[in-house]
Parts: structure tokens; C-alpha cells; sequence
């Protein structure tokens, strides 16, 4: 049931625009068709990525009143949840949010890794849609020279280096000063630094082992995120500059 489900509202729209754009574009460059789904698909998500971003940000802003309330609440949990997330509600953060635009991804990373590895074999053109012309093969040569079908070492280096660029960008927990109530805080800044390293590393690993092709599309929509967060950002200082 579940298969069927992801077959037909990720699966096939995937392949079925991916093929439309191979058809359309001059030369037909599998590489050009990929890079243009990944912008559609993030302008698709754009309003909610937004609102990620946005919160991310608030995030840190609301961090002297999180580090007030762990030294007020310091010895009952219960209550510090509940101030937390009473701040929360009074600031109109959702804490979860930055979590929504990663679990959508994640289905259309799996839907195109299907079609990347299974999806481009003749066979698999039974589930065009009426509309879209069956292409016979597809040539998964792209720019001239990347065969997107086999994995690149080079481009999972530059994918990794993306995810780098675009995690160093987010708000960080900061250093804090040694006191009460600051072994969370310590931890929380350990574990995001720790993040910081490790995503760009299993990025690389992982681009290294699948399709170069899923690897472009990891890298396209790794680059699109940080100039959207770049434009979060600055709306964001300009507007605090005007309050201000």
C-alpha cells in the first residue's frame, strides 16, 4: 500500500518530469534536466524552507532566555520544559520546524535515487504518461563529460564542501561561560559543532557510493539552500536594523 502510495505521487511525477525535461532541452542533457527538477522542486518548497530558516534564526536569538530559564529551573525539569515551551508560544517559534523541510526532502531524495538507478532502463518508460514522448534511451552523459549513472568522487568532495558552506551558516550555540547551568549548554554547542563536520563527512561518503547523478541533485539543491538562507539572513539584519 505504502509502495503504491510513493509510486504514484513521488516515483512517477519524478520520472515523468525528469523525462519531459530530457526531451525538451537542447542536446539532451540529463545533467541540465536534473539541475532544473532540483530548482523546481526547492522553489516548491521554497515557503517552507522559509519559515525554517527563519525560525533557525530566531533560535539563537531566543538563547540568553533558554540559558535564563535552565539556571531558574535548574533543579526541576518538568517546569523548565514548560517555561520552554511557553517561550516558545510567546515568541510564535515552532522549535520542530527546521525539521519539516528534511522529512520532506527525504521522500523525493529516495524517489530520485529509484529513478537514477532503476528508473532510466527502457522498461521503465512503460509509466510515462500519456503526454510525455518516450525518449527510447537516455543518454546519462552529462555537461560532455559526467557520467551520471556511476558515482563521482569529485562531485561528492564538492557536495560535501556545499553541505559545509551551508551548515557553518546556520546559527550556532556559542561558547558559554563556566557556571551553573552551563553543562547543557556546553554539550549543545559540542554536539553542533560536531554536526558541522560530520554531515559534509557522510555527505561525501555517501555521494562516493550512489548515481553521480543523485550526488548533482544533493549539490544543486545544497547551493540553492544557501542562497536562499543568505537572503533569509539579510531580510532578516535589515529588518532588525529599521526596528531598531
Amino acid at each position: 500500500m505504502i509502495s503504491s502510495i510513493f509510486h504514484s505521487i513521488i516515483y512517477q511525477p519524478l520520472f515523468n518530469v525528469l523525462i519531459f525535461l530530457y526531451n525538451i532541452i537542447p542536446g539532451h542533457d540529463f545533467g541540465v534536466a536534473i539541475v532544473i527538477i532540483t530548482a523546481l522542486v526547492r522553489l516548491i518548497l521554497w515557503p517552507i524552507s522559509n519559515k525554517s530558516i527563519r525560525a533557525q534564526k530566531s533560535m539563537q536569538g531566543l538563547q540568553p532566555k533558554i540559558n535564563a530559564l535552565k539556571t531558574q529551573y535548574k533543579d526541576d525539569k518538568q517546569k523548565l520544559a514548560q517555561a520552554t515551551m511557553e517561550l516558545y508560544k510567546t515568541e510564535k517559534i515552532n522549535p520542530f520546524s527546521s525539521c519539516l523541510p528534511l522529512l520532506i526532502q527525504l521522500p523525493i531524495l529516495i524517489g530520485f535515487y529509484w529513478v537514477l538507478s532503476a528508473g532510466l532502463k527502457s522498461q521503465s518508460f512503460e509509466i510515462l504518461y500519456p503526454f510525455i514522448s518516450n525518449p527510447g534511451s537516455i543518454k546519462t552523459i552529462a555537461f560532455g563529460f559526467l557520467d551520471l549513472s556511476k558515482a563521482n568522487i569529485i562531485l561528492a568532495v564538492l557536495a560535501g564542501a556545499a553541505q559545509f558552506w551551508q551548515t557553518k551558516m546556520l546559527p550556532m550555540q556559542p561558547p558559554v561561560v563556566k557556571g551553573e547551568g552551563s553543562k547543557d549548554e556546553s554539550m549543545t554547542a559540542m554536539m553542533n559543532k560536531q554536526m558541522m563536520y560530520m554531515m559534509p563527512l557522510m555527505t561525501v561518503f555517501i555521494g562516493a557510493t550512489i548515481p553521480a547523478g543523485l550526488t548533482l541533485y544533493w549539490l544543486v539543491t545544497t547551493l540553492l539552500t544557501v542562497l536562499q538562507q543568505i537572503m533569509v539572513f539579510k531580510k532578516q539584519n535589515d529588518s532588525t536594523i529599521i526596528t531598531n
